[in-house]
């Protein structure tokens, strides 16, 4: 059975059929995934019930990996998978969920939150793959937001006010949001914004995109608040129901996105109830903005 791609999301979004993701890949399988995600930018693989090595396995034949260090509040002797996973769970190392007041679940509770993975690195990621391996009675879900549509969407001339900006973006921006502004020095260090510009241009289609997140705190030469508020329109412009699609977990489910091209958020979920999701990511091809001039996170 070839590899066939059926649109589920309203315009953007497919799942995939046609392929073990368990197995090695052809190279014209290769290629078709890089098509798909060129075209769909998230791409569903159902029912794929692998281990971590066929996830590595698959995720290599894609790209390079991005190692999941110091993007979180556990500390090395508190990883449960290894730094080739960014372990998107609510366990500790014993596969025990955390406690409602929790720092770690504290922090993590960020990711409900529209972004794009890595976008606080000064590479940001490029595919993110995430795989279900339990998931909750009820939530949870994660929603996907299409920037290439939300830009065609804009008016010519907020296009062309968006075009040279830069942004810098931060963990710190985020997690300050809703409130979490406890902080370690070390973890202020680890955290200092980087620069990204605020229109991407995709390396293979041309087609250009808004890149946006929670991350983003402040847009470079701007008043700070002028540009959360210009940045938080623009977000809420590019959420709107005709760019989002919604998955909705089930066991064995790999989702696949496009950091360069989608924003995404996870939804609430029983605090007390496992789910376990693990994500191996692909580095991007390069910075996308000289790092220079930051101003200091608040």
């Amino acid at each position: 059975m070839p590899l066939s791609f059926r649109q589920v999301g309203p315009c953007f979004a497919a799942e995939v059929s046609g392929i073990d993701i368990g197995k090695p890949l052809t190279a014209e399988e290769i290629a078709g995934i890089h098509e798909g995600m060129n075209t769909y930018a998230v791409l569903v693989f159902q029912a794929q019930f692998i281990d971590d090595a066929q996830q590595l396995a698959f995720s290599r034949s894609l790209g390079n990996l991005e190692e999941a260090i110091g993007t979180g509040l556990r500390a090395a002797h508190e990883y449960r998978l290894p730094t080739t996973f960014a372990d998107v769970s609510n366990l500790d190392k014993d596969n025990k969920p955390f406690a409602r007041d929790d720092r770690r679940r504290l922090f993590s509770i960020g990711n409900r939150l529209w972004h794009s993975d890595s976008s606080f690195k000064v590479v940001p990621a490029k595919y993110s793959l995430l795989h279900a391996r339990s998931v909750t009675s009820k939530g949870g879900n994660t929603e996907f937001a299409d920037m290439r549509a939300a830009y065609d969407a804009l008016e010519e001339e907020t296009k062309a006010e968006c075009e040279d900006l830069i942004c810098e973006h931060s963990q710190m921006y985020s997690r300050q949001l809703l409130g979490f502004a406890d902080f370690t020095e070390e973890e202020r260090t680890r955290m200092a914004p980087v620069r990204q510009r605020l229109v991407r241009t995709h390396p293979v289609t041309g087609r250009k995109s808004l890149y946006l997140s929670s991350h983003a705190g402040n847009i470079s030469g701007w008043p700070v608040p002028e540009a959360r508020a210009f940045l938080r329109d623009l977000t809420e412009a590019a959420t709107q129901r005709e760019f989002v699609y919604i998955h909705k977990w089930r066991v064995g489910d790999l989702v696949m996105w496009d950091n360069r091209q989608t924003m995404h958020r996870a939804r609430p979920f029983p605090v007390h109830e496992p789910r376990d999701m693990r994500r191996t990511t692909l580095v991007g091809e390069a910075p996308t903005a000289a790092q220079a001039g930051l101003s200091h996170v608040a």
